[in-house]
């Protein structure tokens, strides 16, 4: 129990910090420099060692099939850490300029189609593993910032989707229905499947080849 719990609690403090990601991101009008600063939530995320479902799902492949609760549980307090978040944010001041610019973004993703937004979300659960096993890998603390700032700044520029981010913004641009939710689910997938795709591949790499 107190291992659900703390993965829970991890989390929640993940939605809060892509959240206030996502928050800066809507504020910044130079769109290069709210790409830029949103990495400051997945920063947050590997620095603290909390949860987040994108950087996560990847490793399922290498986990027993019991990670799949481990991720539902990830997954939902994600969800209630950005929804939280948002919520607070639009009892402020800031609220009412970013409340117009989610809602704008929403609105474009929501008039996209599901095999559009799939895509999208599979090139971003690609690039989210991407940040986080490099993270891990990588010992150099210049190197950590880059491959966390990089991914994040090439998803967000190529208009790609982002399960997490995107419950935030949903939040703040008040858009939740039950076609909103079904996008959700579609992009979860999508991040899903991209998360999975390089360790997938990588178990038919040759780890060593001797010499003939």
């Amino acid at each position: 129990m107190k291992r659900i719990i703390d993965l829970f609690l991890r989390s929640v403090l993940t939605g809060f910090a892509i959240a206030i990601g996502g928050a800066v991101n809507l504020a910044c009008d130079n769109k290069y420099m709210g790409a830029f600063l949103f990495g400051l939530g997945l920063f947050m995320v590997l620095f603290f060692g909390f949860n987040l479902f994108t950087g996560k799902v990847g490793y399922a492949v290498e986990n027993k099939p019991s990670y799949l609760i481990d991720l539902v549980i990830i997954w939902l307090g994600n969800l209630i850490g950005t929804v939280i978040t948002g919520l607070l944010l639009l009892l402020t001041r800031a609220s009412g300029a970013m409340q117009t610019k989610a809602a704008e973004i929403c609105a474009v993703k929501l008039n996209d189609s599901p095999l559009s937004i799939f895509i999208l979300a599979f090139f971003c659960g690609i690039l989210m593993f991407v940040a986080a096993d490099g993270f891990k890998r990588i010992t150099n603390p210049f190197g950590q910032v880059a491959v966390i700032i990089l991914p994040v700044m090439v998803f967000i520029l190529s208009g790609y989707e982002h399960c997490v981010a995107n419950m935030f913004y949903y939040t703040i641009g008040e858009v939740w229905s039950l076609d909103s939710f079904w996008y959700l689910i579609i992009m979860t997938l999508g991040n899903s499947a991209g998360g999975i795709f390089i360790p997938l591949i990588r178990k038919g790499f040759i780890k060593e080849q001797k010499p003939s």
